[in-house]
């Protein structure tokens, strides 16, 4: 088993046991391949304090076209194996949902997968923010949902428009800020905008995104820094991922 943790400082465990944002779930988009990698990931989030993963794989047009009909047996069959493994860990699965014509049909269909209290997790392009995610923040709130925006600080289109941030929040959009983002890990300006969103108190959910081992290695030094009980300080009992 590879070992995450350095021998000469240990990490501290986050502040939420809850993650909603991680593609853990073995061979149905970009993250884990198989359910071997799968325990393996799992078995490091659960050294940080995670007990209870809502997992939320990739529903894009084109290149992850998940349902729950893809989603179930995925699910299941990590289950199983973290059950052999005796990992005691409670896991369930929304799903990260890119702003596109696919998941308008599965919205349209009723086929999407919100997290507990209806919250649901979308993400915008990187090239460009959806023309119509004005509309479609008012439509998923008249549908009843509670729409949270997957990872702002990661999309450089509002860098030079800050002001969007605060008329999408006030909109009643909720912000989801990653940790690899906080770590530095995508890049300065992505570590720069999530530490801007927080300072405005526009976080509403943090997740790790996790994907890969690499992912646990960048977090694993987050956890050793400054940086993080800085970010500890400011967001402890503010977010809202334990309370779904």
């Amino acid at each position: 088993m590879f070992n995450f943790f350095s021998k000469k400082s240990t990490p501290e465990p986050l502040f939420v046991s809850t993650d909603i944002h991680c593609h853990v779930l073995p061979g149905i988009d970009d993250g884990s391949p198989n359910v071997a990698k799968s325990v393996e990931l799992v078995k490091g989030m659960c050294q940080w304090g995670i007990r209870r993963i809502i997992a939320s794989p990739h529903v894009t047009y084109g290149t992850f076209p998940n349902t729950p009909d893809t989603v179930a047996p995925a699910r299941e069959a990590l289950q199983a194996e973290l059950k052999a493994n005796n990992i005691d860990v409670e896991l369930s699965n929304s799903a990260e949902y890119r702003i596109d014509d696919l998941f308008a049909e599965q919205l349209d269909k009723g086929i999407v997968m919100p997290l507990p209290g209806n919250f649901l997790l979308i993400e915008n392009s990187f090239i460009q923010e959806p023309w119509n995610l004005d509309n479609l923040v008012f439509e998923l709130q008249v549908k009843g949902y509670r729409p949270i925006l997957a990872h702002p600080e990661r999309y450089a289109y509002y860098y030079g428009h800050k002001r969007r941030y605060k008329a999408l929040h006030d909109a009643g959009l909720m912000f989801q800020i990653n940790f690899l983002s906080l770590a530095g890990h995508y890049g300065r300006n992505e570590k720069h905008f999530a530490e801007y969103l927080i300072e405005q108190g526009f976080v509403d959910f943090v997740g790790t995104d996790l994907h890969r081992s690499s992912h646990i290695e960048a977090i694993n030094a987050y956890l050793c820094s400054k940086d993080y009980k800085r970010h500890r300080t400011a967001l402890d009992g503010k977010v809202l991922n334990d309370r779904l």
